[in-house]
């Protein structure tokens, strides 16, 4: 599965299910896709999420096929959303994702 995040203040986000769903969670969200955030509540949201990811100290494991594989960690996977929430909160606007 896909989630793929929108607003009209930066360029669509396309994540893993998986990836999306945690970082939807270190926002303060339930999980469900689709759903929103309207503009009032996005800097909540990118302060959690930015919370979260300064928190969390291990990394999320790449899926792979082989045990070769580095591990990508959650401040670089989280980068391109906090991005996209940082430019929802300074131009007012909603977060969309599906």
């Amino acid at each position: 599965m896909l989630v793929t995040f929108t607003t009209n203040a930066y360029a669509d986000i396309t994540m893993f299910g998986n990836v999306a769903l945690s970082m939807l969670k270190m926002m303060g969200q339930s999980g469900t896709v689709p759903s929103a955030i309207l503009a009032a509540d996005v800097p909540a949201a990118l302060s959690r999420l930015r919370a979260a990811v300064d928190a969390e100290e291990s990394p999320l494991p790449v899926e792979s096929k082989g045990d070769d594989e580095p591990t990508v960690s959650i401040s670089h996977r989280a980068m391109p959303l906090i991005d996209l929430l940082a430019a929802a909160a300074k131009s007012g606007a909603d977060v969309m994702w599906k």
